[in-house]
């Protein structure tokens, strides 16, 4: 059960991953008013399985993030099962607008959303997510060794991922409706072992319990037990963008930050996979960890000079 929701805190996180419960242990922990916001289901660890965290292995994701939920609870932080879809400046902090048009204000805002994956949607892709559909090959190609796998895209996370499936997979399909690479990887993977569908799209991802194949547009069926679909990723760059944060000025889809996982706006942080990449539970646990206490120490400071 929620509690009641005050219309202030000192600090803000958007993102219930694992970069913010991190963020949300150490910053209540630091004796600061703490709210964390959005909805665990999101969060691409929800679905996962760990393998390759420190001291912990073969734990499910859901586990995790009920259990740093409650670590944060512990510590102080109050929760809002809600989406964000405004943000702005007030009063010399910040303001965000629920779905619900709840409106709260903080001193300080950890950004933590993560990025959304950009599915396919085909038939089978979210009955088999989890079950043979990925959309990270660096989190779980060791799951996939001596298999028959996929990938789909058409770009260099794609093409990189092909490549790297092969130092674990038997065999790897690279589907591509259109190569969009710089010529040393296309070179690259016309060199490799890669099996490259080019100018298809997927049909249908088939499987009952576990994925069986793809149907390709022309009709093909590739018997795999593992699609990776790396169309490309989009974060929650619009809410991030209204308050003026610094993308990264290659692909415009990553917050830029400091050491202290400070942006170019004070008071403003952000941590995990909007960030950028490897997309790894360490990484974001990390910068959660440094967000959390650089943005209580933050909001202290504000208030010794209001003293």
């Amino acid at each position: 059960m929620q509690p009641d929701i005050k219309d202030a805190y000192d600090v803000i996180i958007l993102g219930t991953g694992p970069g913010g419960l991190q963020a949300g242990i150490h910053a209540a922990r630091s004796k600061v008013s703490v709210l964390v916001m959005g909805r665990a289901q999101k969060s691409s660890l929800y679905r996962a399985h760990v393998e390759n965290f420190c001291c912990l292995t073969g734990v499910a994701g859901e586990d995790i993030l009920q259990q740093g939920m409650q670590q944060a609870r512990d510590a102080g932080a109050d929760f809002l099962y809600e989406d964000v879809v405004k943000t702005g400046h007030a009063d010399g902090g910040f303001v965000i607008q629920t779905e619900s048009g709840r409106e709260i204000h903080a001193r300080a805002l950890i950004l933590a959303m993560g990025i959304s994956r950009n599915r396919l949607g085909v038939p089978g892709e979210k009955e088999l997510l989890g079950k043979g559909v990925s959309y990270c090959v660096d989190c779980d190609a060791n799951f996939y060794k001596d298999a028959a796998v996929a990938v789909v895209g058409d770009e260099s996370a794609a093409v990189s991922g092909a490549l790297t499936l092969l130092f674990y997979a038997s065999e790897v399909h690279l589907v591509a409706a259109k190569l969009q690479v710089s010529e040393r990887l296309e070179h690259q993977l016309r060199l490799s072992e890669v099996k490259l569908h080019h100018g298809r799209r997927v049909r249908e991802i088939v499987g009952t319990q576990q994925v069986e194949g793809l149907v390709l547009d022309d009709g093909r069926k590739l018997a795999v037990q593992g699609v990776f679909i790396e169309t490309g990723a989009k974060g929650a760059i619009e809410l991030a963008a209204t308050l003026g944060v610094a993308l990264d000025d290659e692909s415009f889809r990553f917050i830029v930050t400091g050491d202290d996982q400070q942006t170019n706006v004070p008071g403003i942080y952000a941590a995990g996979d909007i960030c950028g990449p490897p997309w790894q539970m360490a990484k974001a646990v990390g910068e959660g960890c440094v967000a959390g206490l650089a943005a209580a120490k933050y909001v202290k400071k504000l208030a010794r000079k209001k003293n």
